[in-house]
């Protein structure tokens, strides 16, 4: 019998975790982030851009998980990251860079917090906000394409560090 989310037993848990949006826009997208931070029990969801609004779009992508997932939005990804970073969180930015580390071969601690940094759908993380990471990280890729979706990163991202904090 296939199980729904009024049947299934998983354990409920937050991880300390913030996910911090660089100018990701794209409505739908905005709507999935807000889907995968509500599965993988993230602690909050910060997106950063100028012209951030929730609005239907965003809504019917989440599927309602706006209305349970802990969200802030600021104008400035790099003064979040700052703040955070201020406060002990493990800055870690996910993107493609010539010294980021392949995401698998990494081991991560749950002695400090940490704040997933994502970038903008054509441009990435910022390279202020790179600049400032403790840790760049990337998913190993074996097709043609030098990147792939935003949204579909996160989730391989977070299941990745999730995993490993159980």
């Amino acid at each position: 019998m296939q199980l729904t989310h009024y049947n299934t037993h998983f354990k409920k848990r937050k991880f300390p975790i913030i996910l911090v949006c660089d100018n990701v826009s794209n409505a739908p997208n905005i709507g999935s982030l807000f889907r995968i931070a509500d599965a993988f029990g993230v602690e909050k969801l910060i997106l950063c851009g100028a012209d951030i609004s929730l609005g239907r779009k965003i809504t019917k992508t989440s599927r309602a998980t706006e209305k349970v997932v802990d969200y802030e939005i600021h104008e400035s990804a790099a003064k979040v990251v700052e703040g955070l970073k201020a406060t002990n969180y493990q800055m870690i930015s996910l993107e493609i860079t010539s010294t980021s580390k392949p995401l698998h071969t990494l081991k991560f601690s749950t002695e400090k917090p940490i704040a997933l940094i994502i970038g903008d759908e054509n441009f990435g993380v910022s390279e202020a906000i790179l600049n400032i990471s403790d840790l760049v990280v990337h998913i190993d890729m074996f097709g043609l394409n030098s990147s792939m979706n935003v949204v579909q990163a996160t989730n391989i991202a977070l299941y990745e560090i999730t995993k490993q904090l159980i």
